[in-house]
């Protein structure tokens, strides 16, 4: 995927402004920065959920702002990039059992018969960790970290060449985050899709992604390989970032006595 001068404004806002980025097959690239940087701005623009002001993105030289001619091209160009949200619960139906959940996808993307969805439903939420009776459960009886395997096994279920993750662990305890990158880990190495992770999280960062691009305020200050993005930063806000993280022995200020 090539992305380039992509930009988004908001009337005199610039959100996003002039990103570029390569993201090679089956590689990972993480998106970092504070809240407000253009992070989740730049990812909804490539998946298509808002339109760019300005800018390309193009998959296998081709671009896909051009507007789908039939409901099968749109069909197909939203299997070839998925989205994982922060909160899984917001874009799983409550009503509706994890299983069916990942059905209703194979339903909508696939030829399958309903025996076949079943068991394609069954053997995706395997890969993720869950089985028979996570798949009969609503999402209101899932664990954090349940919901969001059901959600990358519904991603999964289109075989995307790009899965994106917009802080995808961000919500979950530090042991459920751990497991949750491991199985994404997992899943890259044997599927060979490429992850753009978006995170605020170094330590994420430094786990997941073969290559970093910083954002500061909608525009890329550093860009490069993980570890010597995170281990010898270029620019001050890269080294701003880095020194915000608590370190053993981190106290937070003490107001000055009165």
């Amino acid at each position: 995927m090539q992305v380039d001068g992509l930009t988004k404004r908001f009337g005199d806002h610039a959100a996003v402004d002039g990103v570029s980025f390569t993201l090679a097959p089956g590689a990972s690239l993480a998106l970092v920065g504070e809240s407000g940087s253009g992070k989740t701005t730049t990812v909804r623009m490539i998946t298509g959920l808002e339109r760019p002001s300005g800018g390309s993105v193009r998959l296998d030289g081709r671009d896909r702002g051009d507007r789908a001619r039939s409901r099968a091209e749109r069909l197909a160009r939203a299997r070839e990039i998925q989205m994982v949200f922060q909160d899984p619960y917001l874009s799983l139906d409550p009503r509706v059992p994890a299983g069916a959940c990942v059905e209703e996808v194979l339903r909508l993307h696939t030829d399958l018969d309903r025996a076949a969805r079943h068991a394609r439903a069954a053997e995706l939420l395997d890969r993720v960790g869950l089985g028979e009776r996570e798949a009969a459960a609503l999402p209101r009886r899932l664990s954090g970290g349940q919901r969001q395997r059901v959600a990358i096994a519904r991603a999964l279920a289109v075989e995307p060449r790009i899965l994106v993750l917009d802080e995808a662990v961000a919500a979950l305890d530090v042991s459920v985050q751990a497991q949750i990158l491991e199985l994404l880990r997992t899943i890259r190495e044997d599927a060979g899709v490429g992850y753009l992770f978006v995170t605020h999280d170094l330590a994420v960062a430094r786990h997941i992604a073969d290559d970093v691009l910083v954002l500061k305020s909608g525009r890329v200050v550093e860009s490069g390989p993980t570890a010597r993005v995170l281990n010898a930063p270029e620019h001050p806000y890269t080294r701003l970032l880095l020194d915000s993280v608590p370190r053993r022995g981190w106290r937070p200020p003490q107001p000055a006595a009165g």
